[in-house]
């Protein structure tokens, strides 16, 4: 039988929603600093634990994007396969990184595919890992249950 810990039941859902919009901020901060959808996965991915080690490691499975690791992790990697795709459009290499504006009001809103990149890196590492983890915390939960709790 696991042991509950209430406080941190109670602290890991606000924490993994700031833990989540840190790793989106590290995401975003990457084309002009340090980070990148790299390390913005690898903070996504430590919510998830969070997560697991607070409420199971089903419950974290289905609180990821799209219900599970695999999907998450496919999904970045076609986004990021898809990045490539405008540049090839208009005869350029694949993944060849297009800059653009897009015009809002007065204003221009400037877009890349160097994002979506970044993106589809993003997602397929906060799949990956996450799955690799929430995997080896249910080997444990199912290790913990067969033998009857704690050691």
């Amino acid at each position: 039988m696991k042991t509950r810990s209430v406080i941190l039941e109670v602290v890991s859902g606000p924490l993994y929603v700031v833990i989540v919009l840190a790793s989106l901020w590290v995401l975003l901060r990457g084309h002009n600093e340090p980070g990148g959808g790299f390390i913005g996965g690898l903070v996504a991915a430590s919510a998830s634990v969070l997560w697991a080690v607070a409420c199971g490691s089903g419950a974290a499975r289905r609180r990821l994007p799209l219900g599970s690791p695999l999907r998450l992790a496919a999904a970045g990697v076609a986004v990021a396969g898809l990045s490539g795709v405008p540049a090839w459009w208009q005869g350029q290499a694949y993944l060849t990184h297009w800059w653009g504006a897009l015009s809002v009001g007065d204003a221009a809103l400037p877009l890349s595919t160097v994002l979506l990149f970044d993106l589809g890196v993003y997602l397929c590492v906060w799949g990956a890992l996450a799955g690799y983890a929430l995997a080896l915390l249910a080997l444990g939960e199912a290790t913990q249950a067969t033998e009857g709790g704690e050691p």
